[in-house]
């Protein structure tokens, strides 16, 4: 069985990207070339999932003081020796603290963070029940600076005998250099499909359904929706989703859908907006 320390598995990331399609219509290259409402889910996207994944290393390690270590996939953490980890298990739910001080440093990852990140756990990742609550304290990613809450709640089994999450994002980025704010509010559904038994993540497959809605940085508003369920392989090599669709609407513009395939572990995915379709990279 997994270690129960582990509150988190590593997060699902969505990585969502800028596309320019180049349509035969006015209209077309018009749509096509509005890509902030994309860029910014995405950006949000992964600093929220960034914070999971910290969260998971800071409950995984048990370490009180400052670290650095390696993973399974043996790289180096991205809390570095930046960080400094305090657990209370004696306050009931219990805390981590995990602390990159008042200046910037580099992680392993090449970013820069500061401030601090808040978890509350009341109980083992895999236990029925089991709410996990992420805040933070003036915490900066790139000088970004992150606000608002992620919660995860275990709901236990499903009707298919897996263990289900409930996953809720409300927060807002504030940008660097007067770069205007992103707010980003989700709710998903993360089905543990795979991997259960073993103490092996990388054998760990999952499941995301669920909706999400926004506002750019220029004050676009948007809509994030699943269409498809996206699957997610923890295996080496498999950085993106490997199937699955989501569409992403802007306000008063068309609907951009993308499909990550039909389950390979590549870095392609189609996306559609309009009657244009390309293949894309994932970055």
């Amino acid at each position: 069985m997994k270690k129960y320390t582990v509150i988190f598995r590593n997060a699902i990331a969505i990585a969502l990207f800028t596309v320019v399609f180049y349509g035969c219509k006015k209209e077309e290259k018009l749509e096509s070339s509005d890509t902030e409402s994309s860029s910014d889910h995405s950006l949000a996207e992964a600093a929220f999932n960034d914070v999971a994944n910290i969260a998971d290393e800071a409950a995984d390690s048990g370490v009180v003081s400052s670290y650095k270590r390696q993973n399974s996939n043996q790289v180096l953490s991205v809390l570095s020796n930046c960080a400094m980890v305090t657990r209370d298990t004696v306050s009931n739910p219990h805390l981590i603290t995990v602390d990159f001080g008042i200046n910037n440093c580099v992680g392993a990852d090449g970013k820069n963070r500061r401030g601090k990140i808040l978890i509350s756990y009341t109980g083992k990742y895999k236990d029925a029940g089991t709410v996990i609550h992420i805040s933070f304290d003036n915490y900066f990613v790139n000088d970004n600076q992150l606000a608002g809450t992620k919660t995860i709640t275990n709901n236990g089994l499903n009707a298919a005998g897996h263990i289900s999450y409930s996953i809720k994002v409300d927060g807002n980025i504030i940008l660097a250099n007067n770069g205007g704010v992103i707010t980003w509010v989700s709710d998903r559904t993360r089905e543990w499909l795979e991997g259960y038994a073993t103490d092996d993540r990388k054998d760990d497959v999952y499941s995301i359904t669920g909706n999400g809605s926004g506002v750019s940085a220029r004050g676009i508003s948007y809509t994030a929706l699943i269409i498809n369920p996206l699957i997610k392989k923890m295996a080496s090599g498999c950085k993106h989703f490997v199937s699955g669709s989501i569409e992403i609407t802007p306000k008063g513009k068309l609907t951009r859908t993308i499909d990550f395939g039909g389950g390979g572990c590549d870095d392609e995915a189609t996306v559609t907006v309009g009657k244009s379709t390309r293949t894309i990279t994932l970055k």
